[in-house]
């Protein structure tokens, strides 16, 4: 991961100045209509879209952003940077986008650190402009790497090497529902087995509606308190890809350097009958405690 993921409202500005981003707004069209930063584009699909990882599934990802991303003006030179209300808004969607494009090989991306509440803390401007983005020719590169497939999942069931790391609510851990929109918007309620679990909010600090990052000592901490480690080789999921992204950025921030996120984590696992799931009091080898 760069060293560089999260931009201050201040560095965003002067770039804004210099023409030199690509300011990417994750929320809904409603939203982004009545007020973003000036010369945003607004893709909520970025944060509604839901993927499998079959090969045909990892196609039509690949298709539809990068397509999307050309629409916008993404041309290789320009930074993306994306924002959200909040780090923790959204279920993690800046990092999704984050993500993406990293998964794309785009290779000069961020995200702005505390999103649109920062920026108007710090006395950013918004406007109800609409933006006309001149379309480019995106230079996909696929990072394989970042990529677990549902395959890649199965085949880490039991093993010695391969850790998975569930990072949903506490009421989808504990298969008392199936996702975050609905108890039973998914099939089946539920985990993967011998998932650990870290709910991700954990690995940031909210104070007065303003999310950051925990330091990189106090995540190695937490992780550590589920026997990760930052050379493990660590796949992480929740229910569409959007909070472990949010995770995978926490983590590589804190030095892990061996991440994939199962993009289509809850959403594609829990539709596949064949597929075994967890349920119950967690069986894996950190077990859950409840306050």
């Amino acid at each position: 991961m760069p060293s560089a993921v999260l931009y201050s409202p201040e560095e965003v500005r002067k770039l804004a100045a210099q023409d030199t981003i690509i300011l990417i707004d994750v929320r809904d069209g409603k939203d982004f209509a009545a007020g973003h930063i000036p010369g945003a584009v607004n893709m909520p699909d970025i944060f509604t879209y839901l993927a499998e990882t079959t090969q045909d599934g990892l196609h039509s990802l690949q298709e539809k952003f990068s397509t999307l991303f050309a629409d916008y003006g993404l041309d290789g030179n320009k930074t993306a940077i994306i924002y959200e209300d909040a780090l923790h808004t959204r279920y993690g969607a800046s990092c999704r986008g984050y993500w993406i494009l990293s998964y794309l090989g785009y290779p000069r991306v961020g995200i702005l650190d505390g999103g649109l509440n920062a920026w108007r803390r710090e006395g950013g401007a918004l406007s109800t402009e609409a933006t006309q983005p001149v379309r480019a020719r995106f230079p996909l590169c696929i990072n394989h790497a970042l990529m677990a497939t549902r395959d890649d999942v199965y085949a880490a069931l039991g093993s010695t090497t391969t850790k998975l790391l569930d990072n949903r609510d506490s009421v989808e851990w504990l298969a008392e529902s199936s996702s975050p929109y609905g108890v039973d918007f998914a099939p089946r309620k539920g985990r993967i087995p011998g998932a650990v679990w870290i709910e991700w909010y954990d690995f940031m600090k909210v104070t007065d509606n303003h999310a950051a990052f925990r330091s990189p000592d106090e995540i190695r901490a937490l992780a550590a308190s589920r026997n990760l480690n930052p050379d493990d080789d660590i796949i992480i999921y929740c229910f569409k890809g959007a909070r472990a992204a949010n995770t995978y950025v926490a983590l590589a921030s804190a030095g892990f350097t061996r991440l994939r996120l199962y993009m289509g984590s809850w959403n594609e696992w829990s539709r596949d009958p064949a597929l075994p799931i967890e349920g119950g009091i967690p069986k894996a080898a950190a077990p859950y405690h409840q306050n």
